[in-house]
């Protein structure tokens, strides 16, 4: 059976996945790995002493057949690296798992994939950020991922479940448990509109060790990554270091410079290891993603009530044009060009018009 030789691939210590395609493009597939003869795998660049004498030994199908048995019963899909249902901006890491293993309903290929990662130790400006963040992605629907963990992840998938955004928890050990305890439930409500995700088989206990991997996995099926809040030596960081290695997108919120847990985001975006961000008018900006390709929401029927009576004008203009640049907006305003610039940084500001390349604006 493929999956069993699958699975037990990836219970042999030191095969990784640039190991793991060696073997698998000699072989050609997993069971005729284990069918090779250990003349013929000896001669296979990262195969030594010690992993022949593992494949040839017995333990690993036997932990295999245990680990078949519990997915069927909880009726968990096991996607092998080689799969066409295995997640393709994971594939794409050099250092992807083997195996994923996932419960739930969420399509991991969406087309649209964020990761939102922070500090454990939120604080009431993190968690506003979240809410405020994850409401403007509604318009997108996004598939949001996290981490499950105290704080920041917590916040997030809170949110997205708050808002009906599918999300997916990444977690540091096998789906036969809930770590923290505490996010039991939500993990439940997770599984509702998104699912769980791990590279760990059952009977794995979340050790410290195994949350850097699970942070590749953050990162790696993610289009691009959020930093909420984040200690300058927190798993964040790292979660942004190896979306830069995955030549993903960053984005960190900025904080006062005082902040402990802004600390992390402020020296991300100092060494241009993320983009500064304030709004989702950002991402779209950076990432060229389009309101008119999102979801449609309810349609406004009112302008903000905020506006002066000259960002009124501007925003009349707009909004039956649908995006002008600076010129055409000073002929048909009717302003200097110097009051014109002035009210469009007020309207910009305030997140009532975006600027897009070229100096064209258009309504939020």
């Amino acid at each position: 059976m493929a999956l069993l030789h699958q699975l037990a691939l990836s219970c042999i210590p030191g095969i990784g996945s640039v190991l793991a395609r060696n073997l698998l493009s000699y072989c050609g597939d997993a069971e005729e790995v284990f069918k090779a003869k250990a003349k013929n795998l000896a001669h296979i660049p990262g195969i030594g002493p010690k992993t022949l004498e593992f494949l040839k030994e017995h333990s690993a199908l036997k932990r295999a057949e245990q680990e078949l048995k519990f997915i069927d019963k909880f009726r968990i899909k096991a996607f092998f690296l080689t799969d066409d249902d295995y997640p393709k901006r994971l594939r794409n890491c050099a250092d992807a798992p083997i195996i994923v293993y996932f419960k739930g309903n969420a399509d991991l290929n969406a087309s649209k994939v964020i990761s939102i990662v922070g500090t454990r130790n939120a604080t009431d400006y993190g968690k506003e950020i979240c809410r405020t963040l994850v409401e403007d992605l509604k318009i997108h629907q996004p598939l949001i991922i996290s981490g499950l963990a105290y704080g920041i992840d917590g916040a997030a998938h809170k949110e997205a479940l708050k808002n009906n955004i599918p999300n997916v928890a990444v977690l540091a050990h096998g789906l036969d448990r809930i770590y923290p305890a505490q996010h039991r439930t939500m993990a439940e409500k997770i599984l509702d509109c998104g699912g769980l995700i791990t590279e760990f088989m059952s009977g794995t206990i979340p050790d410290r060790e195994n949350f850097p991997k699970r942070n590749r996995i953050i990162a790696g099926l993610a289009d691009l990554t959020i930093v909420v809040e984040a200690n300058i030596k927190g798993g964040a960081l790292i979660t942004a270091e190896l979306a830069n290695s995955y030549n993903r997108d960053v984005f960190a919120y900025p904080g006062r410079i005082n902040d402990e847990f802004s600390q992390g985001c402020n020296f991300l975006i100092k060494t241009n290891r993320a983009n500064l961000m304030n709004r989702v008018a950002d991402i779209e900006y950076l990432m060229g993603w389009t309101r008119d390709q999102a979801l449609p929401l309810k349609p406004q029927l009112s302008l903000p009530i905020n506006l002066t009576a000259d960002e009124q004008i501007i925003a009349n203009i707009l909004y039956e044009k649908g995006s002008l640049g600076v010129d055409d907006l000073a002929i048909l305003s009717g302003f200097q060009q110097s009051k014109l610039v002035m009210v469009i940084l007020g309207m910009e500001m305030q997140g009532s018009i975006i600027s897009l390349p070229g100096k064209v604006y258009k309504m939020t």
